[in-house]
């Protein structure tokens, strides 16, 4: 079945937007060379992002042709602020960015393991606050949150998690209700820095590839096809919870100590570089970097603790 004419109209205008985040300022012309769009639907969808402010002219084409040169429509960064955080289970970090991803304020707060779930909401809480007040946003669209744990499809919510503070499972409640005209999600650490390969990083061109994460617990992210796969429960990629031979125990719903992380895990490689008496001095994570570079097959990409850097 065809699309309506508003779907239409919105699929062609986070069409347009997304290639004017991407490549820059365009002309009309190039937006319907690489929307593949006709003249006239391009033409509409200008006047309509424009009226709307999401669009404005920010110059004109050097073309060395007679006649007027071509306009050049850009993003207005500044029509909308985005916060992002990254948050651990010994702190939390934010950066606020504009529309086409420039950060324009950035901070982090410690917060420790014996800070009671109110407090360190509020800590939270206040940071995000503090720093988009300090980025000049005076409301934020969209914040987005990074965090360790599996995210219910369902509700989209963190799911219990012996490893996992409270407070990391009332963060997103507590920001809606504090910032309500900003949409708040929460998504996997992991699943995050997979889709940030995929658009900038070493699997850009890439349409299945699967992220390994080792760090002070271990993961994947599993993309197929083109699109970040989670599972119904959520659960894709969590292979610290896989049973292995040589762990003593079972991991189970909501505790992955028995599982691979038991023997890949950060800690576990501390405790094996110290039976062999390598002195630790580094991190935790900076251990695993050091211990572990995997290379892929064919030299596409590394895979280090953390993530996928560029081979």
């Amino acid at each position: 079945m065809p699309a309506s004419p508003s779907t239409a109209r919105a699929i062609n205008d986070r069409l347009a937007l997304r290639l004017l985040q991407q490549e820059g300022p365009l002309t009309a012309g190039q937006l319907k060379q690489l929307t593949g769009l006709s003249r006239p639907t391009v033409a509409d969808l200008v006047e309509r992002l424009g009226a709307a402010g999401l669009i404005a002219v920010v110059g004109e084409a050097g073309e060395q042709r007679r006649g007027p040169n071509a306009k050049l429509y850009g993003i207005v960064a500044d029509r909308a602020h985005l916060a992002a955080l990254d948050v651990r289970t010994e702190g939390v970090a934010v950066a606020v960015a504009d529309l086409v991803g420039r950060v324009l304020a950035e901070a982090s707060v410690p917060i420790a393991g014996d800070t009671g779930t109110g407090p360190a909401l509020e800590q939270a809480v206040a940071l995000v606050e503090r720093v988009a007040k300090e980025a000049g946003a005076e409301r934020l669209h969209t914040v987005g949150i990074g965090a360790p744990g599996l995210v219910d499809p369902s509700s989209g919510e963190l799911r219990d998690s012996t490893g996992l503070p409270e407070w990391h499972r009332r963060l997103v409640a507590t920001l809606q209700e504090r910032l309500p005209e900003a949409r708040v999600s929460v998504e996997n650490e992991t699943n995050l820095a997979a889709l940030a390969e995929q658009r900038d990083g070493a699997a850009q061109d890439r349409d299945t590839f699967v992220l390994l994460w080792l760090g002070h617990g271990t993961g994947a992210a599993v993309v197929l096809d083109g699109s970040l796969r989670r599972g119904a429960s959520g659960g894709t990629g969590e292979i610290g919870f896989l049973p292995v031979p040589g762990t003593p125990s079972l991991p189970t719903s909501t505790d992955c100590e028995g599982g691979f992380h038991s023997l890949a895990g950060a800690v576990a490689v501390v405790e094996l570089a110290a039976e062999h008496g390598i002195s630790v001095q580094a991190s935790e994570a900076g251990v695993v970097r050091a211990a572990v570079p995997l290379r892929k097959p064919g030299g596409v990409a590394e895979f280090t603790a953390g993530g996928v850097d560029q081979a």
